[in-house]
């Protein structure tokens, strides 16, 4: 069983900032009415590097690298991490990075992805 003193830095910081947080292991959790999950590389995995089909994520590393925050539908989330790169694997729209001023960071559309400078507070897909 997992304590709160195995998880992963990145896990137990968006448990905390994010309501409805379920752990489901200490790299893994995942906020089902959000249709949020957030993955950390363990020191024995590859950096996560991709994004699954139809989601928006967001990466704490750039190129698609690092803890790895994916949302299965659009919306306006939060994602719980320092972003550095985002990623759009849904065959429409756009997911942007934006600031807590609602300044765009980033953009990347359908089928692309592309490396964040600032900090984000919330990623905003639109269909």
């Amino acid at each position: 069983m997992t304590t709160t003193d195995d998880l992963h830095p990145d896990i137990a910081a968006a448990l905390a900032e994010i309501p409805g947080g379920v752990v489901i292991d200490s790299h893994h959790a995942e906020w089902p009415e959000l249709g949020m999950t957030m993955d950390v590389p363990s020191e024995h995995e590859r950096a996560v590097g991709s994004c699954a089909d139809g989601n928006v994520c967001a990466f704490s590393g750039s190129s698609l690298s690092g803890t790895r925050v994916s949302f299965s539908y659009c919306g306006t989330y939060s994602p719980g991490i320092t972003v550095r790169s985002i990623a759009n694997a849904r065959s429409a729209g756009y997911v942007q990075a934006r600031s807590s001023s609602g300044s765009v960071l980033a953009t990347a559309i359908a089928t692309s992805w592309a490396n964040v400078s600032g900090t984000v507070a919330t990623l905003n897909c639109v269909p």
